[in-house]
């Protein structure tokens, strides 16, 4: 007997448009079809599902139409392979009329897995990651190729289980080795991965509730964002009820104290470092997208469906402002001094806004498509975006017009890192750049100075959703849904001017970089789900991954070479510690 329930083909569609990169399409499809509460077991359910059943499915109308009832095949031969269009149509019957594609003749079809292999999507037989290797520079010699594999040691790697959903984002405090992670079970954990801790025994659950009949219930909605405060100066409330917003004891709090959480129940929260609900931030009309603490500690800054940015007062948990000029949802945004900010919008523009103004300072338009993520260069001069237009744009606050326009991926562009380099930063010495992940596999090294792209590193397979330099700027973190995370180094050395990075055109079978040149893969680590973000700890020796099968993934990397072992984790947070 047949069974197929609506729960099964809402979580089949949910898994397609995860694994084609439909990001936003998949969060809120998940959310409306509230794929969070159903008991399948997504760990079980293997890539492509979908698209492999449909092609089961389109095999037997192909055979239901070319064979008849005696056994025979219609007029001698199979019917030419049927498009899923054709196949769902109420007179596919025809072919055995002579109506159907004729002998010989194109129908223009192609397997379905290579129309979503093309899309970036994992079609059925597509090919594993392959094995990564490393070129070596002799100390004796120029350039020397060593085959070397650079996958993180699963022995490495901290698996913290708990979450009972997708991991959407995770970050690490500024001061200690905590990994906070949000998720789709509508909580935020805070994992203590520092040396004297149990490792993954240790994490405080954040539950996210809402006040229902006079009692606080899970509010089932995805945690979307969180950050921690990163300077002196805010100062946490401690209500007495969830939602009240009531001041009963105040205290100045350091970097680090506190943590800052946005849900789709449109709430914003502020959270002590040892799990206490502080705040409850309420007055958007819909899901938060996005939130940061300004750099003084005193302000929150979030975006919501609800096409408006609030600033938030830390202290009192009050709005400060609400500034409505978006037309549409709000995506992103980024503080450029502890009042002034910057948004984004699926509305295609960016908007420039003060603490006080009753209007934008200052609106850049010119992207084409949706506006994914906006960032300020450390000196706060410069503002990158990113669009599902394909290109990357920066402004200044100087002109209307972009001060650069630049394009060379081919799919769209998810997020933007500037590096932690240059003026005004703890590295002046270093060159400032710009890296951007996209939905093509593909990450991009700028030197917007001069407007060039400087490095394509090419060693994903799918959609790459995340970025992160390491504090000193000297590596790069990327995250990508091959569930693969790499480790690449962004330093050019002065020795060889030969280096070279991955680059467009390698081996499908083979990943070569140079180690110890800029845009070298250095460091990889396979986790169990396709990776959604990726961060560093303060002192540059661990990383943090979130993934889509519930796991923050990482792992510990030693000398270059080490014998690689691999695992399965599932609804798990996974710390990295990495020795370069």
């Amino acid at each position: 007997k047949m069974s197929i329930s609506s729960d099964e083909v809402n979580f089949l569609v949910y898994r397609y448009l995860q694994e084609s990169g439909f990001s936003h399409s998949a969060f809120t499809f998940g959310i409306e079809s509230h794929i969070s509460q159903s008991n399948i077991n997504g760990a079980l359910v293997p890539p492509a599902a979908l698209i492999s059943i449909i092609q089961k499915g389109l095999q037997y109308v192909e055979a239901e139409v070319s064979i008849n009832e005696d056994g025979t095949l219609f007029d001698g031969r199979p019917i030419e392979s049927l498009s899923l269009i054709d196949a769902v149509m109420p007179d596919v019957g025809s072919a055995k009329n002579g109506e159907g594609a004729a002998n010989g003749e194109e129908n223009g079809s192609h397997a379905l897995a290579s129309k979503l292999a093309h899309r970036g999507g994992p079609g059925e037989g597509r090919s594993q990651i392959p094995t990564l290797h490393v070129l070596c520079p002799d100390h004796h010699s120029d350039m020397m190729e060593v085959d070397r594999d650079v996958e993180i040691p699963q022995s490495k790697a901290m698996v913290l289980r708990g979450h009972e959903s997708e991991v959407f984002i995770c970050a690490w405090n500024p001061v200690n080795d905590l990994l906070a992670s949000g998720s789709g079970d509508s909580t935020a954990r805070i994992w203590n991965l520092s040396e004297n801790s149990t490792g993954g025994s240790t994490q405080l659950v954040l539950r996210h509730c809402i006040r229902e009949g006079g009692q606080d219930v899970p509010s089932n909605k995805d945690v979307t964002s969180l950050d921690w405060n990163v300077s002196l100066g805010a100062r946490a409330q401690h209500p007495s009820a969830v939602g009240a917003i009531k001041e009963s004891k105040s205290v100045l709090q350091s970097e680090g104290t506190l943590l800052a959480t946005g849900s789709y129940d449109g709430f914003a929260r502020i959270w002590t470092k040892d799990g206490n609900l502080a705040s409850t931030l309420g007055q958007h009309k819909g899901p938060i997208f996005a939130l940061k603490w300004n750099k003084k500690g005193n302000f929150i800054l979030s975006a919501g469906v609800d096409k408006t940015t609030i600033i938030w007062d830390a202290h009192t948990g009050e709005a400060k402002q609400q500034f409505p000029f978006h037309s549409a949802p709000a995506l992103d945004v980024d503080w450029q001094s502890n009042n002034t900010f910057a948004s984004c919008s699926t509305d295609m523009c960016i908007h420039v806004c003060k603490l006080g103004q009753d209007r934008p300072v200052k609106t850049f338009q010119g992207h084409t498509n949706e506006v994914n993520a906006i960032k300020w260069d450390p000196t706060g001069s410069l503002l990158a975006s990113c669009s599902d237009d394909m290109t990357l744009k920066i402004w200044s606050m100087k002109q209307d017009a972009c001060v650069h326009d630049l394009q060379a991926h081919s799919k769209e562009i998810y997020t933007i890192k500037w590096s932690p380099t240059g003026p005004g930063t703890n590295n002046p010495g270093a060159s400032l750049m710009l890296a951007s992940a996209s939905f093509d596999s593909t990450v991009r090294l700028w030197d917007v100075e001069r407007g060039v792209c400087i490095h394509t590193l090419t060693c994903h397979q799918e959609p790459v959703y995340s970025v992160a330099f390491s504090p000193d700027g000297r590596h790069l973190a990327s995250g990508s849904f091959d569930k693969c995370v790499h480790i690449w180094n962004t330093q050019v050395s002065p020795r060889s001017p030969r280096a070279r990075a991955c680059t467009a055109g390698f081996d499908t079978q083979r990943c070569v970089c140079v180690s110890g040149q800029t845009g070298a893969l250095v460091h990889s680590y396979r986790g169990t789900g396709g990776i959604f973000e990726v961060c560093w700890n303060a002192t540059g020796d661990k990383v943090g991954a979130s993934a889509s099968d519930g796991s923050v993934s990482g792992g510990a990397a030693g000398p270059l070479g080490a014998e690689p072992r691999r695992g399965v984790t599932q609804n798990c947070v996974s710390g990295c510690r990495f020795a370069f």
